[in-house]
């Protein structure tokens, strides 16, 4: 007697939240809701639900732009050694500049700073067949030359060569130490082409 008299209100309560056209749109709305979370799920039995959806029009994908979220952050260093063979410290790299609302509208420069992450990960992706192939790429040249173009433009005089470095880190997780992906060798400023030392591997 209690189950059914319990029964009841929870048979008019539906009732009244899914009864009728606009009780039809919110069980659609919900399932849609549903089906969206669980094709985000990374549990690959969860893929069945968007196999269902021939044409991808009803469950979006918040997985199509970052398949693999990434969970740690590129940081360059460099230094300097100046004619006295003086060596200075690791100074890191803003390759990010500051922000302006102008931007919003146009903002070209965005395209050097993803370029020069591009480029340190095309030279990650080549360390394991040694830094003597990964220094020979197109991408490590053009890493060089930015360096080299941004010492020149912070007007430092009597500079002769420096060397980079892509460290990882875990970015406000201090719990995890940075980790040094590569260390360019000695690299003149004069002669770019010249037969660089020896690289220091992380």
């Amino acid at each position: 007697m209690t189950g059914t008299a319990s029964a009841a209100p929870a048979g008019r309560l539906l009732a009244r939240h899914f009864g009728g056209t606009d009780g039809n749109v919110r069980l659609l709305a919900g399932l849609l809701l549903l089906g969206t979370l669980c094709t985000q799920h990374p549990q690959p039995s969860f893929s069945r639900l968007a196999r269902l959806d021939v044409f991808s029009t009803l469950f979006p994908n918040w997985r199509f732009f970052a398949p693999t979220p990434a969970q740690h952050d590129l940081q360059f260093y460099c230094r300097t050694l100046d004619e006295a063979g003086e060596t200075s410290d690791w100074t890191p790299v803003e390759v990010i500049a500051g922000r302006r609302a102008h931007q919003i509208v146009w903002f070209p420069a965005r395209r050097t700073e993803k370029a020069v992450f591009d480029l340190g990960a095309e030279v990650m992706r080549h360390l394991d067949k040694g830094f003597t192939t990964a220094r020979a790429l197109p991408g490590y040249r053009i890493l060089s030359a930015y360096f080299r173009a941004g010492i020149e433009r912070s007007g430092a005089t009597g500079v002769k060569g420096f060397q980079f470095t892509l460290a990882r880190n875990a970015g406000y997780d201090d719990s995890e130490e940075p980790e040094i992906i590569f260390v360019s060798p000695y690299t003149p400023m004069r002669t770019p082409s010249a037969p660089a030392a020896e690289s220091e591997q992380a």
